[in-house]
């Protein structure tokens, strides 16, 4: 029956009027940490930045297969079989052995339990195809292990690029993946990406290594350029620290010399090695090279055993927190390219939340018109309903902090016209019970109950595409599927509870009334 406990009438005021003032909180500054909750502008809203990210990974192959160089060597070592010729060319490795151990290199590459590879279990002998050919073998990777290489590489990168932007503190990033070597950044209310672009444009891979005199280096040598200076150094190929033993880096100032370094802390591995590096190497200079350019090379003075130190390099302020940040978040596995850049100015951000708001505004207008025409008082009903329904969905975005979109606006004006399609199938319904039922407490309650199943086979069918295209869609197709999704649990709430009751507090004062609707 037509019936409400004055425990649930208390529950429906009571949430309606949290979710009211939450929704309100969009529209005025408060200090109060839940109060402070905002739902954010998307890129196509807010104005910003769009970068598209190209992950470069003919690096890591060839570095993987220069390991892949060193393991062949000692497997085969261990065998008795000497690897000649080895010779790294256009991401394939090739070598020769001679005529009487060709067979057994062969099947320890077609052999699912071969230890070949060390660093696992099992060598995956999918991840690579040999081929021989003039008494020369060639390896090379095959295409699932290629696969395996560009997903582990947009993993890894996804990750720093998200620790750079965040510690940058750019409000409410969009960083997603495009395919398996792309990586999609949207940055609202940026319309300056320069300094981002820079940031993600470095690998930082982070080296100290000892300058040398001697090309002739055991471990070799190569020239390198100072990052800003017209000069080069011979630096020996021996790492002696790499990026990986870095705890912790921050800017600082040097009171002594009155210039800006990054003061970096090293793990308990790194400053072992650091301090047995320092201490025989007293007198040389050690450089510290950043992405194949040396920003400096102090001379050691002294045996550095605490594990921590500086680098200088005539830095500002700015350029030394940015390089902290860079040593921080770790090395990028492979350089990224920017293919696409776009930026979106604050005035189309502003046109478009106009539009969005005119659209809603007439929408709803016509629809509060048309419902109040046609069904009178319950169409006065209908439309405190819709007005609470927005204030519900819109309260649940607040707490949530979603990125709200134009898409999402459209998802917003859909709710309403879904919203509105279950009252018309109950009202209607309604008419059909009162037709053959003068009770008008039963027939409203009829008129209800029957036409729940075909609003909730509606609604139901509708959240399903809604999830689907949260879970398979990007961007402004995952805003459009929240607002969406949302919307159809508070306009359920707003049927069922908000419009029902006020709709039994009018019956139930005029049940003896003909004509009700």
């Amino acid at each position: 029956m037509l019936y409400f406990s004055k425990l649930r009438i208390l529950f429906i005021s009571l949430a309606s009027l949290f979710f009211i003032i939450i929704a309100l909180s969009n529209f005025f500054y408060s200090k109060d940490g839940f109060l402070n909750k905002k739902i954010n502008l998307g890129l196509d809203l807010q104005g910003g930045s769009y970068l598209l990210l190209e992950i470069d990974n003919a690096p890591i192959i060839e570095q993987k297969l220069q390991n892949f160089t060193i393991t062949l060597k000692n497997f085969f070592k261990d065998k008795k079989i000497r690897i000649k010729n080895i010779n790294l060319s256009d991401q394939i490795l090739s070598f020769s052995v001679d005529e009487k151990f060709k067979q057994t290199v062969l099947d320890e590459f077609s052999n699912e339990d071969s230890n070949l590879n060390p660093y696992y279990p099992r060598f995956k002998s999918h991840q690579f195809d040999i081929s021989k050919l003039d008494n020369m073998f060639k390896v090379s990777f095959s295409r699932q292990g290629l696969v395996e290489i560009k997903t582990s590489s947009q993993d890894q990168a996804l990750e720093i690029v998200r620790r750079r932007i965040d510690e940058i503190g750019t409000n409410e990033p969009n960083i997603l993946k495009r395919g398996n070597d792309r990586i999609l950044v949207e940055l609202p209310g940026l319309d300056d990406p320069m300094r981002i672009k820079t940031l993600l444009g470095k690998t930082a891979n982070l080296t100290f290594r000892f300058i040398t005199t001697n090309n002739n280096d055991s471990f070799g040598a190569e020239k390198l350029k100072y990052e800003d200076e017209d000069k080069e150094s011979i630096v020996s190929k021996r790492i002696i620290l790499s990026g990986d033993n870095l705890l912790d880096a921050q800017p600082r100032m040097n009171t002594e010399s009155n210039e800006t370094v990054v003061s970096f802390t090293l793990d308990r591995v790194g400053a072992k090695r650091f301090g047995k590096a320092t201490s025989t190497g007293i007198g040389k200079q050690l450089a510290i090279v950043l992405d194949g350019k040396i920003i400096s090379a102090p001379v050691i003075r002294d045996t550095i055993a605490s594990g921590s130190g500086q680098i200088s390099g005539g830095f500002t302020f700015q350029s030394a927190t940015d390089l902290a940040l860079l040593l921080r978040s770790g090395a990028l596995p492979a350089p990224l390219n920017i293919i696409e850049e776009r930026t979106v100015g604050p005035d189309l951000g502003q046109d478009s939340i106009n539009a969005g708001m005119i659209a809603l505004a007439i929408g709803f207008i016509l629809v509060i018109l048309f419902i109040f025409i046609k069904y009178k008082v319950f169409g006065l009903i209908t439309n405190i309903a819709l007005i609470i329904n927005l204030f519900l969905l819109i309260g649940v975005l607040t707490i949530f902090e979603a990125t709200l979109t134009l898409p999402g606006i459209a998802g917003i004006i859909l709710t309403v016209g879904m919203a509105v399609d279950a009252n018309v199938l109950i009202f209607e319904r309604i008419k059909e019970e009162l037709r053959s039922e003068k009770n008008n407490l039963i027939a409203f309650d009829s008129g209800y109950t029957k036409s729940r199943t075909a609003i909730l086979d509606a609604n139901i069918t509708t959240l399903l595409a809604a999830i689907i295209l949260f879970f398979m869609g990007s961007g402004p197709i995952k805003g459009f599927s929240l607002t969406l999704g949302v919307g159809i649990f508070t306009t359920l709430f707003s049927v069922y509870f908000i419009a029902r009751l006020l709709t039994v507090i009018y019956v139930s004062k005029n049940k003896q009334k003909e004509g009700l609707i």
